[in-house]
């Protein structure tokens, strides 16, 4: 189920963000690579984008890629199409109501998607939700600058969310992991430009919460 608000999506942002991915690819692919190469078992991409992902996963990984926006969605089923890969299926819904019953993949992939999501804490919820005992959240996402940084994020975040689709550049990612019963098995900071710091790792949840008798 997508948002209604949704539905008409972000046409000229899906086509730049298409291009600027393929530019960063430099960049950002070998971090992709090192996240997603060893990846197997039932594996949930969300916010899939335009795809940039597809090429990393394994043949052995059995991959459900969500993206709510249906430009980007179309995008990612055109290159998933040209790849002929067979064990990628592309969906549509958001990160805040995962339509898989609880305890359904090994691993959770999130690359640049938490930044946009309008409820953190619920898209983190439903993805602890839906990984079985002892899965993994894969996750490469732009923070909040420290000091003087933050400070620039905070201030041009209004205008920078309006050109973004909604991105929050000042978004404090690793502090709601960590809120959201997620522990860090490995995290790096980096920086993917001067003035945009990132992390990038894996991270496992502790026992759930027994349902309500």
């Amino acid at each position: 189920m997508t948002d209604p608000a949704d539905d008409k999506g972000h046409r000229w942002f899906a086509f730049f963000y298409g291009a600027t991915m393929r530019m960063s690819e430099k960049r950002v692919g070998p971090l992709r690579r090192e996240l997603l190469a060893g990846l197997t078992g039932d594996v949930l991409e969300i916010g899939a984008g335009t795809g940039g992902n597809f090429t990393h996963y394994a043949p052995e990984a059995r991959v459900i890629a969500l993206e709510p926006d249906p430009h980007m969605l179309r995008r990612a089923q055109a290159k998933l199409a040209a790849m002929g890969a067979t064990n990628i299926d592309v969906r549509r819904a958001p990160a805040e109501t995962l339509p898989f019953p609880d305890n359904s993949f090994d691993a959770v992939v999130s690359t640049l998607v938490l930044c946009t999501v309008r409820d953190l804490p619920q898209s983190l919820s439903e993805i602890r939700r839906v990984l079985r005992p002892g899965g993994r959240l894969v996750f490469l996402e732009h923070v909040r600058g420290d000091g003087l940084l933050g400070g620039i994020h905070d201030v041009i975040q209004p205008v920078w969310g309006w050109c973004s689709a909604g991105c929050n550049v000042n978004r404090r990612t690793e502090d709601a992991l960590r809120a959201a019963g997620f522990t860090p098995e490995s995290l790096k900071h980096i920086k993917m430009s001067p003035w945009m710091p990132a992390i990038v790792g894996t991270a496992t949840v502790g026992l759930k919460e027994p349902a309500s008798p």
